[in-house]
């Protein structure tokens, strides 16, 4: 069950003490594949893409796409493998959610639930 005062405390905490990255230099792929390995998952290549993808989105629109936005342009942009299906199956805590946490980047504008995109 959410907890809203958590997640009211949380809104007001640094990107970083939320498991998100500030900046988008100090990220590498090593480390997301550390940051994946720390929670039982093997990045592949179909993994890293989403992840580059995510990262160019961020840096072309500076972090102004809304999740619901992202998402579509995810299922968009992987259609040919899947679309949807295939980011939850790599991402089975949320494509945007987990795949912005490995890829060093904040949750999207309008993200009021930090486990955005989840099958839970």
């Amino acid at each position: 069950m959410l907890d809203i005062n958590k997640l009211v405390a949380q809104e007001h905490t640094e990107p970083s003490m939320r498991g998100h990255l500030g900046e988008l230099d100090p990220w590498t792929e090593e480390l997301a594949i550390e940051m994946a390995r720390k929670d039982g998952l093997e990045l592949t290549d179909d993994h890293l893409g989403i992840i580059r993808y995510l990262r160019d989105c961020y840096a072309d629109h500076g972090g102004t796409i809304n999740a619901r936005m992202l998402v579509h342009s995810l299922e968009e942009e992987f259609a040919g493998l899947g679309g949807h299906k295939f980011l939850y199956n790599l991402f089975p805590l949320g494509p945007i959610a987990q795949a912005s946490r490995y890829a060093g980047l904040p949750l999207p504008p309008g993200t009021r639930d930090p486990s955005f995109g989840t099958t839970h």
